[in-house]
């Protein structure tokens, strides 16, 4: 069988005591589940345009500086994910939800109790020791 293989970029965003993550939205694949915000990167595009497209459109955020600080790759049944993890050390604009998502702020120390999508649960597991 051949697999298809996305590349994933996606956001830790931190506002000192607290992580943003959203939830997949009713109508897509694997809703009710929790993720960093982000998406697929596009052919030819670089991991921090990918950040700045995606969080401006899901989000109505501008992110301005990027640092790598995770990566893994996960099987799901369907697709091979390659997944970038890019904290956001500074950003302009408040979260506002554009694609019938739901957001919030969840300290470190709960990050655990999120019921992230299988790909973002070695992230939130990093991040409740290291970030």
């Amino acid at each position: 069988m051949n697999r298809k293989t996305i590349e994933v970029c996606a956001a830790v965003i931190f506002d000192g005591k607290s992580v943003l993550v959203t939830s997949r939205p009713a109508d897509r694949e694997y809703a009710g589940y929790w993720e960093f915000p982000g998406g697929k990167i596009e052919p030819g595009e670089s991991m921090a345009a990918c950040l700045k497209r995606e969080l401006h459109e899901e989000l109505g955020m501008d992110v301005m500086v990027f640092d790598p600080i995770y990566f893994t790759e996960h099987e799901y049944p369907e697709r091979t994910v390659r997944l970038h993890f890019i904290r956001c050390i500074s950003y302009a604009g408040e979260p506002v939800p554009r694609e019938n998502q739901e957001f919030r702020w969840v300290p470190r120390s709960r990050l655990g109790e999120v019921k992230f999508l299988p790909a973002d649960r070695g992230i939130a597991g990093f991040l409740s020791v290291f970030l």
